[in-house]
């Protein structure tokens, strides 16, 4: 990773210089002092990401950033600030500031931010492969496939009674996305991994990645919550239920649901609180649309 760090405090500069090196987490390619005089080398050298402090005299950081998007930089900016206020920081994260650094500078804070810029950048640069590989598959097949996997999700979900909940968007597109990268992929990546590349197959801007990310994750719990209180309530009435004995061990912690059976068959009025496996529930209802879905093309 290349880094250009932008400060009129030689200090700072020679700190985070010293840090990026020893922590051995990329290349300081150049500094400057001023805005001013970042502008040109910049947009000449293109780093992967510029540190660059918020108060400087004649071109303050928001500014500075300013310059160096009219003049075609896409990297990253990471700002370095002694005052933050809730101002400064919607300024900057429309200005397309991904994390602040603190003054006085923390070592283990700039190599934590460091590190998960870097790994960020390394995100964007594999879910652009991606979106291009997608691109290069017939239009016919992909729309053909698509279609199916969704019916069959929407199935399934069918029978745990979430059909019209928030997070099934989400979930079809979470299926359709695995669907789209390989055919007998076993393991799920990361939900933080599956979470973006989602986010961003569906426009979301990369500034904006962590904020729908988070809300994807919001919309998933919220949705395997009310299938694992369905599920539990079809066992509370009747245990030898077909949907509750097929779906309550395959997708769920059964224990959770045991529980929160024993919690309707005693009469309580509020629900037991009941932990999420949101891995889980997606691993399995992956593996079945891909069993399904593979039943249906051998037919054809």
């Amino acid at each position: 990773m290349r880094y250009f760090i932008v400060d009129d405090d030689l200090a700072s500069r020679k700190m985070l210089k010293e840090i990026i090196t020893e922590g051995d987490i990329g290349l300081v390619i150049g500094e400057a002092n001023s805005g001013i005089s970042s502008l040109s080398p910049i947009t000449t050298m293109q780093p992967d990401v510029v540190l660059i402090d918020f108060l400087m005299p004649e071109l303050d950081g928001i500014e500075t950033i300013e310059q160096l998007r009219k003049k075609g930089y896409q990297g990253q900016f990471i700002m370095i600030s002694q005052i933050i206020n809730k101002e400064m920081v919607g300024e900057a994260y429309e200005k397309g500031v991904e994390f602040f650094i603190h003054k006085p500078i923390n070592r283990i804070e700039v190599l934590t931010i460091l590190r998960k810029t870097a790994e960020q950048i390394r995100l964007q640069d594999s879910l652009l492969a991606i979106k291009e590989s997608l691109a290069n598959i017939v239009p016919i097949k992909t729309v053909y496939k698509k279609q199916s996997v969704k019916e069959i999700v929407h199935s399934i979900l069918s029978d745990m009674g979430i059909l019209g909940e928030v997070g099934i968007d989400d979930i079809v597109a979470m299926i359709e996305f695995l669907f789209d990268q390989k055919d007998s992929m076993i393991q799920l990546p990361p939900l933080k991994e599956l979470y973006e590349a989602v986010a961003t197959k569906s426009g979301i801007s990369f500034t904006h990645l962590q904020k729908e990310s988070k809300a994807i994750e919001q919309r998933l719990r919220r949705t395997i919550l009310n299938a694992m209180n369905n599920i539990a309530s079809l066992g509370a009435i009747d245990y030898t239920n077909a949907d509750f004995e097929y779906y309550a061990p395959r997708y769920f912690d059964f224990q959770e649901i045991r529980s929160q059976m024993i919690h309707m068959q005693e009469g309580r009025k509020n629900f037991a609180k009941m932990k999420v496996n949101i891995k889980k529930f997606l691993q399995v209802l992956y593996m079945e649309v891909q069993e399904k879905y593979n039943e249906i093309q051998t037919k054809r």
